[in-house]
């Protein structure tokens, strides 16, 4: 590609690294906020992590949520949580442990308040404890599959690319998990082990998206010549906008879905992929891209080294 082909299609592109310095103070102030509200607040942990207490129900019809709340309420399980289970005529009601529970009788004690909010018999499906013991085990054991995944994406990516890139493809993978976490915290909604998955699948799609936009950089910078490292980045982004923004769109739609009609079960596995999906994407444009910039990277870094041969010379 000769250099003025290259300059007239500089002309059309989105100059993205002119707002680098924006973004980076952006992300900068979301992963503060971030990172205090979760030192200060602390994580919401769900049943899963906390244990506590899980009954099933069954009515014979579309059940009324917010009546079968207050009944809860009036009956001193203000801290009841109650959700559609597979169907609008099934419930799941989660109850955080307490000293005056009687682990014995509690699924009786619920099952009485909850026939006292239908006309036909309410059938109990089953009751669950989950000890204190194991949510703890099941906590620590998502914070290691975590460190895991993390652990071997960063000998992934320090393999794929050289170092200047792997910094850029683990600090976007940082700046991803660390906010979608951070608006858990925040927000003080439910974490579970379904929202724990979902920030794993977060990991890899944010590593997916941003392995392609390094990889077109490295392409990008062997083909061009003459061309400064701030140019050749955004070429490399606007060549790569169309299939970013295809996958995210058609990502997003599909995880909408899901948070609007997929019910409260995956409710917070939507909602961690649907802020995973936004972030990811802006990271993969902006901070992995930027942070090259900032590690002053040239033409040098992506050239291949070639091998010399050996040529023997005995007859």
């Amino acid at each position: 590609m000769s250099q003025t082909a290259v300059q007239s299609k500089q002309k059309a592109l989105i100059n993205f690294m002119s707002k680098r310095k924006l973004a980076l103070v952006f992300s900068l102030v979301l992963m503060l906020i971030s990172l205090g509200s979760i030192i200060t607040k602390g994580l919401n942990f769900g049943i899963d992590f906390t244990g506590g207490y899980l009954i099933e129900a069954g009515y014979q019809y579309d059940v009324d949520l917010d009546r079968v709340r207050s009944a809860l309420a009036e009956a001193q399980f203000k801290d009841a949580q109650v959700q559609n289970f597979g169907s609008s005529k099934d419930i799941i009601v989660r109850i955080a442990p307490r000293a005056d529970i009687n682990k014995a009788t509690i699924g009786d004690n619920i099952l009485a308040i909850l026939k006292t909010t239908s006309d036909k018999p309410v059938e109990m499906r089953r009751v669950e404890f989950v000890g204190p013991q194991v949510g703890d085990e099941l906590r620590d054991d998502g914070g290691i599959a975590l460190l895991v995944a993390l652990g071997g994406i960063l000998i992934y990516i320090s393999l794929r690319f050289q170092l200047k890139s792997a910094v850029g493809a683990i600090l976007a993978l940082v700046h991803d998990v660390l906010i979608t976490v951070g608006v858990f915290s925040l927000l003080q909604l439910e974490f579970d082990l379904t929202v724990l998955a979902s920030i794993l699948a977060v990991i890899g799609y944010s590593l997916n998206d941003t392995v392609v936009v390094l990889d077109r950089i490295r392409e990008t910078f062997r083909n061009i010549r003459k061309t400064s490292a701030e140019d050749i980045l955004n070429i490399s982004i606007n060549q790569t906008l169309a299939r970013t923004l295809v996958t995210s769109m058609t990502t997003l739609l599909v995880l909408l879905a899901l948070f609007f009609f997929g019910g409260e079960i995956i409710h917070g596995f939507a909602t961690a992929l649907i802020i995973g999906v936004i972030i990811g994407t802006y990271s993969s444009i902006y901070i992995a891209s930027s942070t090259l910039m900032l590690l002053n990277i040239h033409k040098q870094d992506f050239l291949v080294v070639a091998k010399e041969e050996v040529v023997d010379d005995a007859p």
